[in-house]
Parts: structure tokens; C-alpha cells; sequence
């Protein structure tokens, strides 16, 4: 069993709260808008971490870390990107191939509201974490937490930090 914590949307910005969360975890998946080598040089500090870059992150972040990530975690197949969509409304940079292809797991940032849907025309599950940073319209900070053991994920958490 494998757990993740996974977040989005810091902009720079890390507390002591975010890593209790990350030392709890096996592995830390951020889905863009990093906002500076900190965030993930802290994260990393404890435990392997896997992220995106949005569009807010340099060149400096986009040189270190893929638009795109497809992977398997144990028998989970993943993608995450920043900009991703939901179901029924990806975007058009990945819509044809999502529906190609669906991954089992679907990870998104960017619009810094939570969301977990399922999608059952093409039988994926879609997670959006929200954003643990300061910056945005939000009104509370989030992450998620959640583990994969095999091909299932479960204990899906949403944690929340706290307003803004």
C-alpha cells in the first residue's frame, strides 16, 4: 500500500502544516503552479515527490519537471497535468487523447477548488486537490491524502488548512 498525499497550487508557499502531512506520506504528487525550487526542495527533504508545472512556474521548474506525467503507482495508472479539466469538460489539449487512453486516475490542478468526480463514460476517477497556497480566489486551503494498494484507491481524505 502506497500513501499519497497530493496537492496543488502553492505559489511558493509552505508551512510547517503541509509538511506534517508530507512526513505522514510515502509519496507527495504536486499538480503545478509550484511557484518556486522551494516548495519541492522541502517536500523532498522527506519524502520522493513526483509534480507538474502550471502555469505560473519558470523555466527553471519546467526544465525539472514534465507538463505530463503518466505513471503507475503499484496498479494504478496515473496522469497528472495542471490543466486538465473534469469530466465532461477536459481540455482540449488532452480531450481526444484522455479518451483514447483514460488512465485509471486523473489528477488535475489549476482552479484551486477541490473536486474528486467520477467519470463513467470512461471509467476513471478524477481528483482535484484545490491549493494549499496563499494565492487565489479560494477561501480555505486543501490537499488530499489517499491510498493504493494493488488496483484500488482508497481512504480518501480531504484536509483541510485553514482559510487563506
Amino acid at each position: 500500500m502506497t500513501r499519497i498525499l497530493l496537492l496543488s497550487d502553492t505559489h511558493g508557499y509552505m508551512d510547517e502544516t503541509i509538511l506534517k502531512y508530507a512526513r505522514q506520506a510515502d509519496e507527495i504528487w504536486h499538480a503545478g503552479d509550484i511557484g518556486s525550487f522551494d516548495v519541492t526542495d522541502a517536500l523532498s527533504a522527506l519524502k520522493p515527490v513526483r509534480a507538474v508545472y502550471g502555469n505560473i512556474d519558470d523555466h527553471g521548474i519546467r526544465k525539472e519537471f514534465p507538463l505530463d506525467d503518466r505513471f503507475k503507482c503499484e496498479d494504478v495508472d496515473v496522469w497528472m497535468t495542471h490543466i486538465g479539466g473534469y469530466p465532461n469538460r477536459y481540455d482540449r489539449r488532452i480531450r481526444e487523447q484522455i479518451k483514447q487512453n483514460p488512465p485509471k486516475l486523473f489528477i488535475s490542478g489549476h482552479s484551486h477548488i477541490l473536486k474528486v468526480m467520477w467519470d463513467k463514460k470512461l471509467d476513471l476517477l478524477h481528483m482535484n486537490p484545490g491549493s494549499c497556497g496563499k494565492n487565489g480566489f479560494h477561501q480555505i486551503r486543501t490537499m488530499l491524502r489517499f491510498d493504493i494498494d494493488g488496483k484500488e484507491i482508497k481512504n480518501l481524505e480531504v484536509i483541510e488548512l485553514g482559510k487563506r
